[in-house]
Protein backbone atom coordinates (compact mmCIF):
# COMPACT_ATOMS: atom_id res chain seq x y z
CA UNK A 1 0.00 0.00 0.00
CA UNK A 2 2.49 2.55 0.82
CA UNK A 3 4.87 1.67 -2.62
CA UNK A 4 1.97 2.02 -4.33
CA UNK A 5 0.64 5.48 -2.52
CA UNK A 6 4.38 6.58 -3.00
CA UNK A 7 3.82 5.41 -6.93
CA UNK A 8 1.00 7.33 -7.44
CA UNK A 9 2.12 10.57 -6.24
CA UNK A 10 5.54 10.28 -8.37
CA UNK A 11 3.68 9.77 -11.36
CA UNK A 12 1.11 12.29 -10.37
CA UNK A 13 4.28 15.05 -9.74
CA UNK A 14 3.47 18.69 -8.71
CA UNK A 15 0.50 18.73 -10.64
CA UNK A 16 -0.80 15.90 -9.04
CA UNK A 17 0.07 17.59 -5.34
CA UNK A 18 -1.36 20.65 -6.26
CA UNK A 19 -4.67 19.07 -7.45
CA UNK A 20 -4.91 16.76 -4.31
CA UNK A 21 -4.53 20.03 -1.96
CA UNK A 22 -7.34 21.95 -3.49
CA UNK A 23 -9.42 18.84 -3.10
CA UNK A 24 -8.39 18.26 0.56
CA UNK A 25 -9.63 22.04 1.18
CA UNK A 26 -13.00 21.34 -0.83
CA UNK A 27 -13.62 17.45 -0.15
CA UNK A 28 -13.23 16.59 3.61
CA UNK A 29 -12.30 12.72 3.07
CA UNK A 30 -9.10 13.69 0.99
CA UNK A 31 -6.26 13.60 4.20
CA UNK A 32 -3.43 16.37 3.68
CA UNK A 33 -1.35 14.45 6.44
CA UNK A 34 -1.14 11.60 4.46
CA UNK A 35 -1.24 13.33 1.04
CA UNK A 36 2.36 15.35 2.21
CA UNK A 37 3.57 12.61 4.37
CA UNK A 38 4.11 10.74 1.62
CA UNK A 39 5.10 13.43 -0.88
CA UNK A 40 7.98 14.04 2.43
CA UNK A 41 9.07 10.60 2.11
CA UNK A 42 9.28 11.06 -1.94
CA UNK A 43 11.95 13.82 -0.78
CA UNK A 44 13.75 11.93 1.07
CA UNK A 45 14.24 9.62 -1.54
CA UNK A 46 15.32 12.83 -3.98
CA UNK A 47 12.37 12.00 -6.24
CA UNK A 48 10.58 15.59 -5.49
CA UNK A 49 12.20 18.81 -4.62
CA UNK A 50 11.17 19.98 -1.35
CA UNK A 51 10.87 23.29 -1.55
CA UNK A 52 8.78 23.32 -5.05
CA UNK A 53 6.37 20.40 -3.37
CA UNK A 54 6.24 22.82 -0.08
CA UNK A 55 5.11 25.88 -2.56
CA UNK A 56 3.27 23.95 -4.87
CA UNK A 57 1.14 22.00 -2.20
CA UNK A 58 0.54 25.62 -0.07
CA UNK A 59 -0.72 27.35 -3.29
CA UNK A 60 -2.87 24.48 -3.88
CA UNK A 61 -4.41 24.90 -0.79
CA UNK A 62 -4.84 28.29 -0.58
CA UNK A 63 -6.86 28.02 -3.87
CA UNK A 64 -8.85 25.52 -2.32
CA UNK A 65 -9.49 27.84 0.43
CA UNK A 66 -10.54 30.47 -1.84
CA UNK A 67 -13.02 28.59 -3.72
CA UNK A 68 -15.18 28.65 -0.32
CA UNK A 69 -14.33 32.42 0.38
CA UNK A 70 -15.42 33.48 -3.15
CA UNK A 71 -18.83 31.74 -2.05
CA UNK A 72 -18.54 33.77 0.67
CA UNK A 73 -18.17 36.98 -1.15
CA UNK A 74 -21.08 36.25 -3.38
CA UNK A 75 -23.23 34.83 -1.32
CA UNK A 76 -25.65 35.98 2.10
CA UNK A 77 -25.85 33.91 5.35
CA UNK A 78 -29.85 32.70 3.70
CA UNK A 79 -28.23 31.82 0.53
CA UNK A 80 -25.53 30.15 2.69
CA UNK A 81 -28.27 27.96 4.43
CA UNK A 82 -30.00 27.27 1.22
CA UNK A 83 -26.52 25.52 0.09
CA UNK A 84 -26.35 23.55 3.21
CA UNK A 85 -29.37 22.13 3.24
CA UNK A 86 -29.05 20.92 0.02
CA UNK A 87 -25.50 19.62 -0.41
CA UNK A 88 -24.34 20.11 3.37
CA UNK A 89 -24.70 16.14 3.99
CA UNK A 90 -22.52 14.97 1.35
CA UNK A 91 -20.01 18.02 2.37
CA UNK A 92 -20.74 16.85 5.29
CA UNK A 93 -21.02 20.64 6.72
CA UNK A 94 -23.30 21.39 9.13
CA UNK A 95 -24.46 24.96 9.99
CA UNK A 96 -23.33 25.21 13.21
CA UNK A 97 -19.96 24.53 12.04
CA UNK A 98 -20.18 28.00 9.77
CA UNK A 99 -21.48 29.66 12.90
CA UNK A 100 -19.05 28.51 15.17
CA UNK A 101 -16.24 29.76 12.55
CA UNK A 102 -18.46 32.95 12.21
CA UNK A 103 -18.35 34.04 15.57
CA UNK A 104 -14.86 33.39 16.16
CA UNK A 105 -13.82 35.16 13.10
CA UNK A 106 -15.87 38.61 14.52
CA UNK A 107 -14.57 37.78 17.79
CA UNK A 108 -10.95 37.80 16.90
CA UNK A 109 -11.00 39.38 13.17
CA UNK A 110 -8.72 38.92 10.07
CA UNK A 111 -5.52 37.40 11.88
CA UNK A 112 -7.72 34.49 13.34
CA UNK A 113 -7.60 32.99 9.48
CA UNK A 114 -3.95 32.62 9.89
CA UNK A 115 -4.14 31.21 13.25
CA UNK A 116 -6.93 28.57 12.07
CA UNK A 117 -4.99 26.98 9.64
CA UNK A 118 -3.48 24.77 12.51
CA UNK A 119 -7.15 23.45 13.79
CA UNK A 120 -8.24 20.44 11.76
CA UNK A 121 -12.04 21.15 12.35
CA UNK A 122 -12.17 24.98 11.19
CA UNK A 123 -9.22 25.95 9.14
CA UNK A 124 -11.25 25.73 5.81
CA UNK A 125 -14.57 26.95 6.91
CA UNK A 126 -12.73 30.00 8.33
CA UNK A 127 -12.56 31.07 4.80
CA UNK A 128 -16.79 31.49 4.56
CA UNK A 129 -17.58 34.04 6.98
CA UNK A 130 -14.11 35.58 5.46
CA UNK A 131 -15.57 36.98 2.42
CA UNK A 132 -19.05 37.04 4.09
CA UNK A 133 -17.57 39.78 6.07
CA UNK A 134 -15.65 41.50 2.92
CA UNK A 135 -11.81 40.24 3.85
CA UNK A 136 -9.58 42.10 1.47
CA UNK A 137 -8.74 39.67 -1.06
CA UNK A 138 -5.15 40.45 -0.49
CA UNK A 139 -5.08 39.91 3.30
CA UNK A 140 -6.94 36.68 2.98
CA UNK A 141 -4.66 35.48 0.40
CA UNK A 142 -1.63 36.19 2.21
CA UNK A 143 -2.75 34.96 6.16
CA UNK A 144 -3.77 31.90 4.50
CA UNK A 145 -0.61 31.12 2.87
CA UNK A 146 1.42 31.90 5.71
CA UNK A 147 -0.71 29.76 8.25
CA UNK A 148 -0.76 26.95 5.21
CA UNK A 149 3.16 27.28 4.49
CA UNK A 150 4.30 26.30 8.37
CA UNK A 151 1.25 23.48 8.74
CA UNK A 152 2.33 21.77 4.89
CA UNK A 153 5.90 22.54 5.88
CA UNK A 154 5.29 20.21 9.28
CA UNK A 155 3.85 17.41 7.27
CA UNK A 156 6.31 17.63 4.59
CA UNK A 157 9.10 17.44 7.14
CA UNK A 158 7.34 14.37 9.11
CA UNK A 159 7.17 12.09 6.00
CA UNK A 160 10.79 13.28 5.12
CA UNK A 161 12.37 12.64 9.06
CA UNK A 162 10.11 8.79 8.85
CA UNK A 163 11.31 8.12 5.27
CA UNK A 164 13.63 5.73 6.98
CA UNK A 165 11.28 3.94 9.45
CA UNK A 166 9.02 3.52 6.31
CA UNK A 167 11.24 1.53 3.87
CA UNK A 168 12.39 -0.51 7.18
CA UNK A 169 8.76 -1.69 8.45
CA UNK A 170 6.95 -0.68 4.73
CA UNK A 171 4.35 -3.63 5.83
CA UNK A 172 3.76 -1.56 9.36
CA UNK A 173 3.56 1.64 6.97
CA UNK A 174 1.37 0.37 4.45
CA UNK A 175 -1.22 -0.77 7.59
CA UNK A 176 -0.46 2.49 8.97
CA UNK A 177 -1.77 4.77 6.31
CA UNK A 178 -4.57 2.09 5.38
CA UNK A 179 -5.67 3.14 8.94
CA UNK A 180 -5.40 6.86 8.51
CA UNK A 181 -7.30 6.39 5.13
CA UNK A 182 -10.03 4.02 6.66
CA UNK A 183 -10.57 6.53 9.26
CA UNK A 184 -11.06 8.95 7.17
CA UNK A 185 -13.72 7.25 5.26
CA UNK A 186 -15.43 6.00 8.80
CA UNK A 187 -15.31 9.83 9.97
CA UNK A 188 -17.19 10.81 6.85
CA UNK A 189 -19.90 8.35 6.65
CA UNK A 190 -20.39 8.91 10.08
CA UNK A 191 -20.55 12.57 9.65
CA UNK A 192 -22.95 11.99 6.27
CA UNK A 193 -25.19 9.87 8.91
CA UNK A 194 -25.81 11.59 11.22
CA UNK A 195 -25.79 15.02 9.31
CA UNK A 196 -28.65 17.50 10.68
CA UNK A 197 -30.28 20.39 8.24
CA UNK A 198 -29.88 24.01 9.21
CA UNK A 199 -33.05 24.09 11.23
CA UNK A 200 -31.80 21.44 13.56
CA UNK A 201 -29.03 24.12 14.48
CA UNK A 202 -30.77 27.52 14.59
CA UNK A 203 -32.13 27.29 18.09
CA UNK A 204 -28.85 27.63 19.06
CA UNK A 205 -27.49 29.61 16.25
CA UNK A 206 -26.04 33.20 17.67
CA UNK A 207 -26.23 35.51 15.40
Amino acid sequence: MTELLLTLLDKGGYLGIFVLMILENVFPPVPSEVILGAAGVLVAQGKMNGVALWIIATAGTVVGNLFWYWLGVRWSEETLKRMIDRWGRWLTFEWDEFTKARNIFRKYGDWIVFLLRFSPLLRTIVSLPAGLAGMKLWRFVLFTFLGSLIWNGLLILGGQALAGLIDRYETLAGYAIVAVVVAGIAVYIYRFVTWKPVKAHEGGDQV
